[in-house]
């Protein structure tokens, strides 16, 4: 592909993935513009920080003056007008996934990159956050100028230590979220399958994108076409702990090293324990002593992935110490876990939930989070938008009420966009409210996020951690929400923060 600085325009530019290609893009010298049908943070924020104008919404006319090139994001189709502009005048097009190898994986006249790709149904942007840190934390104790540590990433949300979704560098390594949701209407193949991995980290493999995968086998077959393209010289790093994992890396190429909790795993987690908010653990490599390592995260599933994340960091050569140090200072990932605010006493949290096995694991990690000081738990409420295609459907019904059981009080919002969902294959909220109800947990059906609100503001006391469940903007709950509560209590003192938004993206020249 011609690397020369061209126009580049981006369809559906605010999704995660779609603003940090962007950003990669104008970070290599091309003029970069953009259109969605909505903006909203980060990403939106993100874009406003590197100076990218975003048009809002969708139209032909975004499209003037006439691009050189567009990626078409996986949320277009047939009869958006920018899509059918593009068609009719045979404008240049191409996707996401397949710019990010020809431009920056393999681009023509430059060597490959060593492509890490983090790949699972869960797990995979924090996992991909923190196995870019531990490079960027050896590149920093390393001490040389160039050191040959320092990566490229390509994160699906804002890693906080970086303060940004990629970056760029003249390095090899560079470090990817591998998604497995589709890469265009005109590619309906996943988009990991672009990225020809030279080592992968496998964290999971469940059920889930009901709109695009069928069943659990069309999903296992997606990965094991990723497996099948680690070479023999690479490695594939898999947790122990799924049968659907083990099946599908039963046929891989390369070396297999399971990690997790099995007795048996090469990657042994022992003696695991949080306090205070913080994991520490031991990692043993093949039965014997490798690494102690401490997070200042909470969650099982978080020692699962940084184990995951050092592993391969040690096996393309990161020094255990690095791997430490960087775990350590681990600063989590924009939306997941994340403390948005604090009101009154009143804690509230943002993760990006879409399926039942993450909000599982959110309200797990969020006991160990927030004990009280009598050392009872803090009551915990679930606040959840049903807004992913998984969570929207009916598939996991009894799985989602069982997972929602482990908060305390529980405020189900109205299925986004449920019209678009055939009412047979449509979530019941009302069943599963039902049956929380019927366990004796405290959950209520809320017509419209102005109700969660009134309902939170009324009853939310000191202490409560208010987890809000959603994989968009929830009609802006993240800012309506503590602005009522801070009416309502007027004499708590406004929790201002401030975040950096951009860090050093430039690719320095080679």
């Amino acid at each position: 592909m011609n690397s020369s600085p061209r126009h580049i325009h981006l369809s559906g530019i605010c999704g995660t993935a779609m603003a940090s290609i962007a950003g990669l893009l104008r970070a290599r010298g091309h003029r970069v513009t953009g259109s969605d049908a909505a903006a909203y943070p980060p990403m939106s924020d993100l874009l406003a920080a590197l100076g990218i104008p975003v048009a809002q919404p969708y139209a032909a006319a975004n499209l003037n003056p006439r691009p050189d090139l567009v990626i078409i994001g996986n949320a277009l189709s047939r009869g958006n007008p920018e899509v059918e502009r593009i068609l009719d005048e045979r404008i240049p097009f191409t996707s996401m996934a397949a710019i990010l190898r020809e431009e920056f994986l393999a681009p023509s006249g430059r060597p490959a990159r060593n492509s890490l790709v983090v790949a699972g149904t869960h797990g995979k942007t924090t996992t991909t956050s923190m196995l870019a840190w531990i490079f960027q934390t050896a590149a920093a104790l390393d001490r040389a100028e160039n050191s040959a540590f320092e990566p490229s990433f390509l994160i699906g949300g804002v890693a906080e230590n970086f303060g940004t979704s990629f970056q760029l560098r003249p390095t090899l390594p560079f470090i990817l979220e591998g998604d497995e949701y589709d890469t265009a209407f005109f590619d309906k193949g996943p988009k990991f399958l672009h990225y020809f991995p030279d080592s992968l980290i496998l964290t999971s493999v469940e059920f889930d994108h009901a709109d695009i995968y069928a069943d659990l086998a069309q999903v296992q077959t997606a990965f094991r076409r990723l497996v099948n393209l680690v070479p023999q010289r690479g490695v594939i790093l898999a947790w122990d702990g799924s049968p659907n994992v083990t099946a599908c890396v039963a046929r891989a190429f390369c070396p297999v090293e399971r990690y997790g909790f099995a007795p048996d795993s090469l990657w042994r987690i022992a003696d695991l324990h949080f306090a205070e908010g913080h994991s520490r653990w031991r990692v043993l490599l093949d039965g014997q002593p490798w690494a102690e390592l401490a997070l200042p995260v909470a969650g099982e599933h978080n020692a699962l992935n940084a184990t995951a994340a050092a592993a391969l960091a040690f096996r393309n050569g990161v020094p255990v110490a690095a791997i430490q140090s960087a775990l350590s200072s681990f600063r989590s990932v924009r939306r997941r876990l994340e403390v948005r605010d604090r009101v009154a006493g009143i804690t509230l949290i943002d993760d990006f939930a879409h399926h039942p096995t993450a909000i599982r694991e959110t309200l797990r990690a969020l006991r160990q989070m927030f004990p009280s000081a009598d050392g009872h738990a803090a009551r915990l409420w679930a606040i959840l938008e049903p807004r992913s295609n998984t969570l929207r459907r009916n598939v996991f019904e009894q799985e989602l009420g069982e997972s929602l059981a482990l908060a305390d009080r529980i405020l189900l919002a109205s299925i986004y966009q449920q019209e678009r969902i055939p009412e047979s294959e449509r979530l019941h909220p009302d069943r599963v409210i039902a049956t929380l109800n019927q366990r004796g947990i405290s959950a209520e059906l809320c017509a419209s996020t102005d109700q969660i609100i009134s309902t939170l503001v009324r009853e939310a006391a000191p202490g409560d951690v208010l987890a809000i469940l959603s994989n968009g903007g929830f009609d802006g709950i993240y800012q309506k929400l503590p602005a009522a509560l801070r009416a309502a209590h007027p004499e708590a003192a406004a929790n201002a923060s401030s975040r950096p938004i951009l860090a050093s993206m430039q690719e320095p020249a080679s």
